[in-house]
């Protein structure tokens, strides 16, 4: 392990539930080798890579409820539709030419899920990057990762605010995201709609139902529940900012 790197982790061992860490001119081989050691150390840490700046977030614990929460309905959705998804959770997504890197709280293949079902090694330099990330902010701003991952070609983004307690959804065009009334993978998901998964519902998510149904809401069609089962499914090292 390099000097630079052990200072970086170092940094990152005091980083508190919540917050997030900034380090400014980073080569790419010392983004690469932190991401290497994190992998073992401290998994759940969400790393972003833009031109040289370096951001580690460590996710608060009811993050990653409302990630699985989101998970869980995109299967559903997914299942009823009989749309083939391959969920990628919170993957690492990088391309050494664009010097751009991202993990988001969440990703799907839907559109393209044909192409990367079944394959280990996903490569964005080969393959389509995901059709869908999730980015959730309860205590950080995630707008800002917005232009990695449109270098990246990421078609939409969904965004959670926990403080409108309310999910957007935001679709690349000509290289910038707009946001949209609804998403273009499934249709009658939009901001606005009463929710689905709620604890009078018919279908339940697991523990989820702890959670705000505002998540994620759908306007569902008419005939949506006919027939369907019930079913279980500042540092020395760089900025600080809490």
């Amino acid at each position: 392990m390099g000097v630079q790197t052990a200072s970086y982790l170092d940094a990152i061992e005091h980083l508190p539930d919540g917050a997030r860490l900034v380090f400014h001119q980073v080569p790419w081989e010392e983004y690469e080798k932190l991401l290497e050691d994190l992998e073992d150390e401290r998994p759940h840490l969400r790393v972003s890579y833009d031109g040289g700046t370096l951001e580690v977030m460590s996710p608060r614990p009811e993050h990653e409820k409302y990630a699985r929460f989101i998970d869980g309905l995109v299967r559903i959705l997914a299942e009823i539709r009989d749309i083939p998804v391959e969920c990628v959770g919170s993957a690492t997504w990088k391309r050494r030419r664009l010097a751009k890197g991202v993990e988001p709280d969440a990703c799907y293949y839907l559109a393209s899920a044909g192409r990367v079902i079944g394959k280990r090694g996903i490569d964005l330099e080969v393959d389509p990057p995901p059709d869908v990330v999730v980015e959730i902010d309860l205590t950080t701003e995630s707008s800002r990762k917005f232009r990695i991952d449109a270098a990246l070609g990421v078609p939409e983004i969904w965004w959670y605010d926990d403080e409108q307690r309310q999910m957007s959804f935001h679709e690349l065009v000509s290289g910038s995201y707009v946001e949209i009334r609804e998403s273009r993978f499934f249709t009658d998901l939009t901001p606005g709609a009463s929710a689905i998964v709620s604890i009078q519902d018919p279908i339940v998510l697991g523990d989820t139902t702890e959670l705000y149904p505002d998540v994620a809401v759908l306007a569902p069609r008419p005939d949506f529940y006919v027939d369907r089962p019930r079913r279980q499914v500042d540092h020395p090292q760089g900025d600080f900012f809490s």
